[in-house]
């Protein structure tokens, strides 16, 4: 089987509550989502989808995908699909880099994958455990009592699980962390997640003030030697997610135990192939996972749930429903969320069916030289 032709298609996600806020004043109205079709030569098409979090959360951004996906395009054309280490290598020797840019064409191959063998992407990926699993709502940087209204809103909807965003001012994110935590009732979880938005002085002031609280702490600096130094400096079960970017920020970390949970992002981490590698060597390592990606809509979350799906049970800390935040659905079959958890598709591949109505027409495509 070979790559026949590769579609990109550019798709607009408005948001449910008009917009998302985090650290450092950044927000977001409407996420600008890469969708691609892989066609095989012999018709059966594969789909993945890359949506970065804006240009100034990681180095990631839409435009990039999309003239990345073009130019690595041109060179996949006659390539197997299916052979997937390989179809990665393959990229990282076109592309140095970039691993974003290769995530939705990885994803597609495993979706095309799937679908040829009969097996849905989480049986692929090592397996289905238990029913469903855990999923965690982001509660957008507001003032302290409007983000703590949200938890009752949240937790109607079947949370359990509320990632606090804060990393601004270090006053008022103590604030929002007590006032959310007044809110938390016995099964709650609560993650203060920074975003990389606190020097590391304003770190240590924040969770001296928040000593007494259940409250886990997210990526609190910008690097991975100022976090470790806060990690050193508290009781708190501690989460590094924007630092984690490959097998060797993973083995750093562990050796010197700099963490409680890792947050692995598909597309920060090039593509399912890589994500699976770097989730098994945490599970064989014994550390907690939140399994993600950065931001999407109904393929994205089809995908995350076939990764977190296959994670074993105790070791999958938690994981999201992106296309519950946005408004426009751009696949059949994609999971939904029910009482605060997520369950994986039993149909080959990713279990979905694109809505070509409201993906549009293709802004390119490449079908070889």
């Amino acid at each position: 089987m070979k790559i026949r032709k590769i579609s990109v298609y550019q798709v607009d996600l408005p948001l449910h509550e008009g917009g998302y806020k985090w650290s450092g004043g950044k927000s977001v109205t409407v996420f600008d989502s890469v969708h691609v079709c892989v066609e095989s030569d012999s018709g059966v098409t594969g789909w993945g989808e890359v949506c970065p979090l804006g240009p100034a959360y990681l180095p990631a951004y839409a435009e990039g995908a999309r003239t990345g996906i073009q130019f690595l395009g041109q060179q996949l054309i006659g390539e197997n699909p299916l052979e997937l280490s390989k179809l990665n290598r393959r990229m990282d020797q076109i592309l140095k880099g970039h691993p974003y840019v290769k995530s939705a064409i990885d994803m597609a191959c495993w979706d095309l994958l799937g679908k040829v063998t009969g097996q849905p992407v989480c049986s692929l990926l090592g397996g289905r455990y238990e029913e469903d699993f855990v999923l965690y709502r982001a509660i957008s940087q507001e003032d302290p009592e409007t983000m703590a209204s949200r938890v009752a809103q949240y937790r109607e909807e079947g949370y359990r699980r509320f990632q606090l965003k804060v990393g601004g001012d270090p006053d008022v994110d103590i604030e929002r962390i007590h006032r959310v935590a007044e809110k938390l009732q016995p099964g709650d979880r609560l993650v203060a997640d920074a975003n990389t938005g606190w020097t590391q002085h304003e770190a240590m002031r924040v969770v001296r003030a928040v000593k007494g609280l259940d409250v886990y702490i997210e990526q609190p600096c910008l690097t991975y030697e100022e976090c470790l130094a806060v990690r050193r400096n508290t009781d708190h079960p501690f989460v590094l997610d924007e630092v984690i970017d490959g097998m060797d920020a993973l083995a750093r970390a562990k050796a010197d135990l700099a963490m409680d949970v890792v947050n692995l992002k598909i597309s920060k981490l090039g593509g399912l192939t890589k994500a699976r590698l770097a989730r098994d060597w945490c599970v064989s390592m014994g550390i907690a996972m939140t399994l993600e990606d950065s931001w999407g809509g109904d393929i994205v979350t089809a995908t995350i749930s076939h990764f977190a799906h296959s994670c074993p049970t105790d070791l999958l800390f938690t994981s999201t429903d992106f296309n519950s935040y946005v408004t426009l659905s751009t696949a059949e079959g994609a999971p939904q969320r029910k009482n605060g958890r997520l369950a994986a598709s039993k149909r080959p591949g990713l279990g979905i069916q694109p809505k070509l109505e409201a993906i549009g027409q293709p802004i390119f495509e490449t079908t070889g030289a």
